[in-house]
This record gives structure tokens, C-alpha cells and sequence, in this order.
């Protein structure tokens, strides 16, 4: 396994003259120039990633980190936290959300135990505990600086596991109550966002008990003066082991060449973490859904992206990732199988450029 060093030195942008050629080709098929919209870009974008014009990402994954969260100790969380590993091994059996939607997708899911609390026997669950759950980062730092390191890297292990597997395109996802509340610290510790912006009711709390989340978080900042231009500094002091994980994930898809999909809030979060380490892993990346966490929409402002769907998702698990795998891949076969106007042997003087 490579470490999260050699990961972030390995990164490459994607490659431009490949980009190109797909652009060429994608305005030769048979159909008004720009008529197909995202799908087109969507196609455009994995020829960048592979280095191919033409892909087929017909074999699928996710990658599910879950650990539980010191800060649920100041009640911020709608659920007990024993829901973490519940969820975790019905995610293991294909049972939950995430499972039903992945087994339809015909994606596997590989749920990872980076820090789950509860003791527990499941042979179905990748055991990588890096511990039982973060500190209470009301009080002091969520993880040492080393801790957030290995599980980045446990995140690099499970993609390079998923790659010599066949993997031809990764999801993330994600299981850990409390973690909306670490991601709303990370995202306000990155960005300089307000808590009325930046944090949301989770998985269903009051409004009283949004207030009171809000000032949790704000406390725990003024508490722990994590440096927004050091990424790992702020995993190390308001994020989670599953943030962490996620965020390796997305190194390694880039170092890799591999394509890889956002979820939700809690993935998004990642996400930006590992782009504030090396911007060129946005060209590896793709979301999925929009969330309706108030966060999200932040997120992809920062990153220039935008979700391939907005269905008033906000379960998490990685749930958007294989309703994603369906839209990418008949990007994919879309530019691969359509015909060109020389094979269609049709004049196309005619056409009209609908990107105009």
C-alpha cells in the first residue's frame, strides 16, 4: 500500500489532450451539437480520468467508512449511537438503503469499521478500528494528527483493494451518528462559514435541538483553533474517522485514474478536504445527489461542481453513488455506441450548436 505521501505526490490532473479528442468525437455522433447536456460532459470527463475516448464502467464499488463520534456526548444527535453499528452490519447483509440500491446498481459495497464504539463479530465488515470513535471534540481534538493520517490511509488500502478487484469506478459512503455535526466543524473550520449556514438538522432534529448543535460546534472551534490551511489539522480536531477515510478515497481514485462519486454532505465534506491537499482530484470526481443539508450546496460551490441529481436525498450511507453509476455509465455507453454522421453516411451541414 502506498502512503498518503506518495498518494498526494502521484497526482495528476486530468489528461487534457485525451479531453480534447473526446470533444472532437463527441461532436461528430449523430445528434445536435450539445443536445445530450451533462451526459455529454459526464462522457467528456472519463475520457480525461482514463485516457480513453470510449469507457464502459460496468464494474462498480463503494466504499462505506463508519466509525461513531465523541461529540454525540453533548447531545447533538436525533439517535443513540448503538444505530451506528446496527446500520453498519445491515449495510453488511445489502438490507439497508445503501444495500438495496447498490445490489439493483450490481455495485459492491465494502463497509469499512474505521472506529465503531460498540464490540461486535462480523466477518462481513472490513475491520480496520483505528479506535472506538473520536474524543468529544467539545472538550479537546477528535483524533490525533496521526490517527486522521491512518485513516486516510486506510482509505488508500480499500481503493487499491477495489482497483485490483476490476473496480472501474468507486462510490463513497458513509455510517456514524453524530458525523453531520463533524462535518458541519470541518466545513466551518475550512471556510470561515457561520453555523446558521453551515450546520443542519442531521438525521431529524428540533429546531431547539438545531440551536443548541449550532452552539456545540461553535464551541468546540473556539476550543480547538483547528488551522484552515492545514486540512489534516482540522480532520485531526473537529472531523471523523469516516471524513478521514472518505478523504483517502478520493485521494487515491485521483492518483489511480480511477473515477470516483460524491454523496451527500457528509462524502462532500471529504471531498473537500481532499481537494484543499491537491485541487486535480476535482477532475476525478463526480456527485451524485444533491443533499438538503444546508452545507452541501457550499460545498459544491467551492469545488465547481454540480450534482447529477436533486431527489430530496438525505439518508447518506452512499445511497446517491449507485443512482449516479446508472447516469455515468450511459454517458459511457452513449459515446461509445452512437453512431457518427460519417458512419450514418448523413450530411450535417446543417446542424445548429445548442451549447450556443
Amino acid at each position: 500500500m502506498k502512503t498518503l505521501q506518495e498518494v498526494i505526490q502521484g497526482i495528476r490532473p486530468a489528461d487534457a489532450q485525451v479531453i480534447r479528442a473526446a470533444e472532437e468525437y463527441m461532436d461528430c455522433l449523430i445528434k445536435p451539437l450539445g443536445s445530450l447536456g451533462k451526459l455529454e460532459t459526464m462522457a467528456i470527463q472519463m475520457a480525461g480520468i482514463t485516457g480513453q475516448v470510449k469507457n464502459s464502467p460496468e464494474k462498480r464499488c463503494s466504499i462505506v467508512m463508519v466509525a461513531d463520534n465523541g461529540i454525540c456526548e453533548e447531545g447533538v444527535s436525533g439517535s443513540p449511537q448503538e444505530i451506528t453499528l446496527m446500520l453498519a452490519e445491515h449495510m453488511a447483509k445489502g438490507v439497508c438503503g445503501m444495500g438495496t440500491l447498490s445490489a439493483y446498481a450490481n455495485a459492491d459495497v465494502k463497509v469499512v469499521d474505521l472506529g465503531i464504539a460498540t464490540e461486535y463479530e462480523n466477518d462481513a465488515i472490513y475491520q480496520r478500528r483505528i479506535r472506538r470513535g473520536t474524543a468529544n471534540f467539545a472538550k479537546g481534538p477528535a483524533m490525533s494528527r496521526e490517527e486522521a493520517i491512518r485513516a486516510m490511509e486506510v482509505g488508500i488500502e480499500m481503493v487499491e483493494m477495489a482497483i485490483s478487484e476490476g473496480c472501474q469506478i468507486l462510490g463513497t459512503g458513509e455510517m456514524g451518528i453524530g458525523n453531520t455535526s463533524s462535518t458541519s466543524a470541518v466545513l466551518m473550520a475550512l471556510t470561515g462559514l457561520s453555523a446558521e449556514l453551515a450546520v443542519g438538522k442531521g438525521g431529524g432534529l428540533t429546531d431547539e435541538g438545531l440551536l443548541h448543535k449550532r452552539d456545540v460546534i461553535v464551541k468546540a472551534l473556539e476550543c480547538n483553533k483547528p488551522d484552515k490551511n492545514d486540512p489534516i489539522d482540522v480532520l485531526a480536531k473537529v472531523g471523523g474517522l469516516d471524513i478521514a477515510g472518505m478523504a483517502g478515497c478520493f485521494l487515491a481514485a485521483a492518483h489511480y485514474r480511477v473515477p470516483i462519486v460524491i454523496d451527500g454532505v457528509i462524502s462532500a465534506a471529504a471531498a473537500l478536504i481532499a481537494y484543499r491537499i491537491n485541487p486535480m482530484v476535482k477532475d476525478f470526481m463526480f456527485s451524485s445527489h444533491r443533499s438538503v443539508e444546508p452545507a452541501y450546496d457550499l460545498i459544491m460551490k467551492e469545488l465547481g461542481m454540480e450534482p447529477v441529481l436533486n431527489l430530496d436525498m438525505r439518508l447518506g450511507e452512499g445511497t446517491g453513488c449507485p443512482l449516479a453509476f446508472h447516469i455515468i455509465g450511459s454517458a459511457c455507453y452513449m459515446m461509445s455506441h452512437m453512431y457518427t454522421f460519417e458512419q450514418f453516411q448523413h450530411d450535417q451541414t446543417y446542424r445548429i450548436d445548442l451549447r450556443k
